[in-house]
C-alpha cells in the first residue's frame, strides 16, 4: 500500500479525483484501481507543517535580546511541528507508520518549498520507507494519472530539498543574528523598535531606497523648447526646434528669439526617413513576466497574482505557475491545437480566430527542451473553464495567460517609424517623429496601453521638398524630471536582475537569464514582508520607502547585506546546489563566517552614526503600552504651544484646550517635509529653499514660510 503526501488538501482532492475514493478525516482513501492494486492513502500538509525551532531552544541564553550572546549558530538545525497543525501531523505520522504502507510518494508542488515542506514532514516522522516524487506541471486529471505512471526516483530530487533547506538555514541565520544587531544597537541611538533584515528583503530594501535617494537629491533645472506649427500643401503637422539632435535650450531668451524669428516664415520638407520595425510576439509568460503584466494592466500586486494563478493551478486550468522558464517542450506545444480549439468556443476569445500560425513546433521562440528547467511556461491546460463562473480576478488572470498563447501564433507586428526634417528660412531645423501601426499582428490580441496609443504622433504623408509655411510658433517651459519610483511589477524585475532596471518590454530575454534577488516563488513575499514590517508602502500602485526603511538602509551603510549583486551571487550558488552541483555544508560554513564579519561590521558602523536628519518620531515605541510617545519639534506660531509629530502630520498640542488648528502635513505638493525642515520652520520663521515641490506637471522650489498676517505656511521664492 502506499501513501500519497500533498502540499494542500485541494492539491489532494485533485490527486484523488481520478480515482474511486472514500473522505476520511485528514486524508483520503483510494480504492483498488489498476494504478493502486492495494489501494492508498492520499494526506496532505497544511503548508509549511515543520518549522525551525526557536533559538532558545538550542540554549536559554538565546531567548533575550543582548549583544554578547551573539553569534546565534547552532551547531545542528533542528525542526518542530508548527504551532496549531500538530493534529494533521499525526494523522500524516499514523498513515506513514501503517506496517502495511510500503511506499511513500512525494506529492507536493513541484518545485524546491514542495520538496522541502514534505521532505521535512517524513524527517520528523523518523521514516526510513521506499519513496518516490510525483513531479507535475499541471493537475488536471490526464497529468495526473500520467504522472502517478511516471513517478520520479526520490534521488532525482533530493537536491532540491537541500537547496530549499539551506536557503531556510542561511536566512535563519543572517536574518536572526543581524536583526538583533541593529536593532540593539540601534536601541543605544533611543530607537525602540525591532529592525528586521533579511539576506533578500534588504538588499530589495536598499534598491527602493538607492532610487528614493536620487529622487530626493534631484535637482529640478528648467529648459525650453521651441515648437512650431506647420502647413505644407495644406498639410498640418508639428515639429520641434533642435540644433545637432538638441531640442533643450537653457536660455528663455534664446528661445525667444528662435521663435520670433521663425514666425511666419517658409517652411520647406529638407528630409523624410521612414523605418519599418518588425516586433515578435511577446515570450509565453514566467512567475515574473505575469506579475509585471498583471501589475500594470490590472494593477494587482505581485502576491495577488500569485494566489490567483495558484488557485487556477489547483483547479486544472492552468500550468504550475511558480516556474522561471518561458519555454514548453515539443510535447507540450503538440497539445496546443487541442487548447486553441476549446480557447475559440469561448466568447472571450472567437474574434482572434482563425489564427495564421497553426503550430509552434519549430519555434525556437517557445519550444525549445534546452530551456525547459523544472517547469515549463504559465499556459492554459486543456481542461478550459467556463469563464463566466470564475470570480472577476481569476477571470482577468486566465484572459492574460490565455491571450499570451493565442498572440504566440499570431504574426509580427509591424511599424513604421517616419522622422521628418523641416528647415525654417534656410536656418532653422525642425524635427517631428510619428509611428504608424501598418499590421497589428499579435498586438491585436494583446491588452494594449490605451493612453500610449492614444498620445501616439500622426505624421501627414510627406515628401522632400514640399514647401509651405509656419502658420504658429510658440515657447514651451519645462523642468528636467527626476527619475521615477518603482511600480510593484517594475520592482518584481529589479529584483529578478539584482538592481539593473528593464524599461522596455523587448528585452524580456535579459530577464529571462538573469539570476537576481529571491526566486520566481519568494518575489512577491519578499514585498510582502517589506511591507508588513513597515519599510515600504504602497500608495496608487507606487512604491514608496518609510522614513524607517530608510534609516535602516542609513545604518547599514556599504554593508554586504544590502548588496544585491552579492545576493544574487548567493541565489546563484543555491540554485547549484539544487542542481547537485555545489556542496551545501560548505554554503552553510560560508553563511556562518558571513553572520560574523556582519557582527563585527554592525559594530563598527554603530560608532558614527548620526540620524540627525531623520523623522525618529515614529520609531520610539512604548512596548509596554504599545504606543508611540508623540515628541516635540518646537513651539507653536499660533498660540505658543508645543508642536508635536502626531506621526502623519505635526500638530499644536493645545488643539483641545485652546482649540488651536496649527498642523503641518509631512506631505506637501508631494514632497516629503523633513523633520529638521519643521524644526526650522519653528525656531526662525522659515526653511531653506526646498527642492522637489510637484504642482501639475511642473515642479518647483520654495520656502517654506510662516505667515503671522494670514495665520498658515505659504511658499515663498
Amino acid at each position: 500500500m502506499k501513501v500519497i503526501i500533498a502540499e494542500k488538501p485541494d492539491q489532494g482532492a485533485k490527486l484523488a479525483a481520478p480515482f474511486q475514493s472514500i473522505k476520511r478525516s485528514g486524508y483520503i482513501e483510494i480504492k483498488k484501481t489498476s494504478q493502486f492494486p492495494n489501494g492508498a492513502f492520499i494526506t496532505w500538509a497544511v503548508g509549511h507543517l515543520c518549522e525551525l525551532i526557536p533559538p532558545e531552544m538550542y540554549d536559554p541564553k538565546w531567548k533575550s535580546w543582548k549583544l554578547e550572546t551573539l553569534p546565534i549558530i547552532p551547531e545542528q538545525f533542528k525542526h518542530q511541528v508548527t504551532k496549531g497543525k500538530t493534529k494533521q501531523f499525526q494523522i500524516i505520522k499514523q498513515l506513514v507508520n501503517n506496517p502495511a504502507v510500503n511506499e511513500i510518494i512525494m506529492a507536493g508542488d513541484a518545485g524546491r518549498e514542495g520538496e522541502l515542506i514534505v521532505r521535512l514532514i517524513l524527517k520528523q516522522c523518523q521514516i526510513d520507507k521506499p519513496l518516490k516524487r510525483l513531479w507535475l506541471s499541471s493537475l488536471t486529471e490526464a497529468a495526473v494519472i500520467e504522472g502517478f505512471k511516471t513517478l520520479r526516483t526520490e534521488e532525482e530530487t533530493r537536491p532540491l530539498y537541500f537547496e530549499a533547506l539551506s536557503r531556510a538555514c542561511a536566512d535563519w541565520l543572517v536574518g536572526m543574528n543581524a536583526s538583533r544587531a541593529y536593532t540593539l544597537y540601534l536601541q543605544k541611538k533611543g530607537l525602540n523598535d525591532v529592525f528586521s533584515t533579511g539576506r533578500v528583503q534588504t538588499p530589495t530594501l536598499a534598491l527602493i531606497v538607492k532610487r528614493e535617494n536620487e529622487i530626493e537629491a534631484f535637482k529640478p533645472e528648467p529648459f525650453w523648447e521651441v515648437i512650431a506649427d506647420f502647413d505644407v500643401l495644406g498639410k498640418k503637422y508639428q515639429g520641434t526646434w533642435h540644433k545637432k539632435g538638441e531640442t533643450r535650450l537653457e536660455s528663455s531668451d534664446m528661445a525667444t528669439k528662435i521663435a520670433a524669428f521663425c514666425k511666419g516664415k517658409p517652411a520647406v520638407v529638407s528630409e523624410v526617413k521612414v523605418d519599418e520595425k518588425q516586433y515578435k510576439p511577446p515570450f509565453l509568460f514566467t512567475l515574473s513576466s505575469l506579475q509585471t503584466a498583471a501589475n500594470q494592466k490590472l494593477k494587482y500586486s505581485p502576491k495577488k497574482t500569485l494566489d490567483i494563478a495558484q488557485k487556477l493551478y489547483v483547479k486544472g486550468f492552468i500550468s504550475y505557475p511558480r516556474t522561471d522558464s518561458a519555454f514548453v517542450t515539443k510535447g507540450e506545444a503538440q497539445t496546443f491545437p487541442t487548447i486553441l480549439k476549446a480557447l475559440s468556443s469561448k466568447p472571450e476569445f472567437t474574434s482572434f480566430f482563425p489564427l495564421p500560425i497553426l503550430s509552434l513546433i519549430g519555434n525556437q521562440r517557445y519550444v525549445n527542451e534546452k530551456k525547459v528547467t523544472d517547469h515549463y511556461a504559465i499556459i492554459p491546460t486543456e481542461q478550459i473553464p467556463d469563464l463566466n463562473k470564475l470570480s472577476a480576478d481569476e477571470k482577468s488572470i486566465y484572459e492574460l495567460i490565455a491571450r499570451s498563447l493565442l498572440a504566440a501564433h499570431e504574426e509580427d507586428s509591424i511599424i513604421h517609424t517616419t522622422k521628418v526634417e523641416t528647415l525654417v528660412d534656410g536656418r532653422a531645423t525642425f524635427h517631428s517623429k510619428g509611428k504608424v501601426i501598418k499590421k497589428q499582428g499579435w498586438r491585436r490580441i494583446i491588452y494594449h496601453d490605451r493612453k500610449a496609443e492614444k498620445d501616439e504622433v500622426y505624421l501627414p504623408e510627406l515628401n522632400v521638398k514640399e514647401a509651405g509655411s509656419v502658420q504658429k510658433v510658440l515657447v514651451k517651459e519645462s523642468v528636467t524630471q527626476p527619475p521615477k519610483r518603482y511600480t510593484e511589477g517594475q520592482l518584481i524585475n529589479v529584483m529578478k536582475t539584482a538592481g539593473k532596471q528593464i524599461e522596455d518590454v523587448e528585452l524580456e530575454k535579459i530577464l529571462m537569464e538573469s539570476q537576481g534577488l529571491g526566486t520566481e516563488a519568494t518575489r512577491a513575499g519578499i514585498i510582502t514582508i517589506l511591507k508588513d514590517r513597515g519599510y515600504m508602502t504602497v500608495t496608487k500602485n507606487i512604491v514608496f520607502p518609510t522614513e524607517k526603511g530608510k534609516l535602516l538602509i542609513a545604518a547599514l551603510g556599504e554593508s554586504v547585506l544590502t548588496s544585491a549583486e552579492m545576493t544574487a551571487k548567493w541565489e546563484q550558488r543555491l540554485r547549484e546546489i539544487g542542481k547537485g552541483g555545489a556542496s551545501p555544508v560548505i554554503f552553510m560554513e560560508q553563511t556562518k563566517k558571513l553572520v560574523e564579519h556582519l557582527l563585527q561590521e554592525a559594530g563598527n558602523q554603530a560608532v558614527s552614526w548620526d540620524f540627525s536628519n531623520f523623522d525618529v518620531s515614529s520609531m520610539k515605541k512604548d512596548f509596554k503600552k504599545g504606543q508611540r510617545r508623540p515628541s516635540s519639534v518646537g513651539k507653536c506660531p499660533s498660540c505658543g504651544g508645543t508642536v508635536l509629530d502626531r506621526g502623519t502630520f505635526y500638530g499644536c498640542s493645545q488643539y483641545k484646550t485652546n482649540h488651536c488648528r496649527f498642523t503641518v502635513s509631512k506631505t506637501i505638493l508631494k514632497k516629503k517635509i523633513r523633520q529638521k525642515d519643521v524644526k526650522q520652520l519653528l525656531k526662525e520663521g522659515g526653511t531653506e529653499k526646498i527642492e522637489g515641490f510637484v504642482k501639475g506637471d511642473q515642479t518647483f522650489q520654495a520656502k517654506l514660510v510662516w505667515s503671522q498676517e494670514q495665520k498658515k505656511i505659504i511658499f515663498q521664492d
